[in-house]
Parts: structure tokens; C-alpha cells; sequence
């Protein structure tokens, strides 16, 4: 077993933080507004916005673009003040091709799944929602065989 260090080399306080603020931020959307704050649908309602085809104007995405935009700018801008506050950046040495196909493979199985994971993971387990909960551990199962295939052919 890693070492904690090893795992998080620079603590969990941040995580912690972060993980804090994103709770209470997505249970005061559902409490002021019933809304559920994940951001799968955010790609599609975004769409709405140029796409004219039928799927794309469905009321519930052209219902509910504005919020989820000014949602997801909030997120923007959360890390753009943690970076001006506390001056850390942050980078990373995958290629752009790898990080667009991750982006892909990432919007296309929330698609496929109904919802991405801070939907599932957050909102979906916070109503007790059992699709949510197998959603989740599907998430974290591949994410752990797929982070140990890449370790064993030395990819970290």
C-alpha cells in the first residue's frame, strides 16, 4: 500500500475544501431552486443555444441553458480565484489529443449513462438514487482498472 504522502503529496486540505464547498453549493441550488446541479446536460443545453435540430430544442434543455451556463462559469471561476488567491497552477504533461479524447470518451458515457459523475456522485447518491449508486461504482471501478492497466505498461 502507497504511502499517504505518496497518494496526496500535497495533503487533503484542499480536497477537503473543495469537496465541502461543492456540496454545500449543489445542496443550496436543489434547496433554493429544486434544481439538480450536474453538469452532463450543460453540453446539450449549451447546444441549444446554435443547434436547431429537434433533440437540441427540447424544453428541457432550452428551459434551463441560462443557470446551467452561469453554473458552469462559477465553476471557471472557482478555480480562476484559487489560482489567483493561492497562486498555485495547474498542469499537466498528457497531450492535447489524450485530453480531448478523455474529454470525449467522458461526455460520451455520461451521455450513456444519464448523467456525469459529480451528477451521480453528488445529487444522485444524496436522494438515495440506487441508479446513481451502480453509476457510481462503475465510475470508480473503471477508473481503478484503468489507472492500474496504464501503471503496469508504464504509462505513470
Amino acid at each position: 500500500m502507497p504511502a499517504f504522502d505518496t497518494l496526496f503529496p500535497l495533503g487533503i486540505a484542499h480536497y477537503l475544501i473543495g469537496g465541502l464547498l461543492i456540496g454545500a453549493a449543489v445542496s443550496f441550488l436543489f434547496v433554493a431552486t429544486g434544481l439538480i446541479g450536474g453538469l452532463s446536460t450543460f453540453f446539450t443545453s449549451t447546444w441549444s443555444f446554435v443547434a436547431s435540430g429537434s433533440y437540441f430544442q427540447r424544453d428541457e434543455f432550452v428551459s434551463t441553458r441560462n443557470w446551467r451556463l452561469i453554473y458552469a462559469f462559477g465553476l471557471v471561476l472557482g478555480a480562476a480565484i484559487w489560482m489567483f488567491t493561492v497562486g498555485e497552477s495547474f498542469q499537466t504533461t498528457v497531450s492535447w489529443w489524450q485530453l480531448a479524447l478523455g474529454g470525449f470518451i467522458a461526455g460520451y458515457g455520461a451521455r450513456l449513462s444519464n448523467g456525469c459523475t459529480s451528477g451521480h456522485g453528488i445529487c444522485g447518491l444524496a436522494s438515495l438514487q440506487l441508479p446513481s449508486l451502480l453509476a457510481v461504482i462503475i465510475f470508480l471501478g473503471t477508473a481503478m482498472v484503468s489507472a492500474a492497466v496504464v501503471k503496469a505498461v508504464g504509462g505513470v
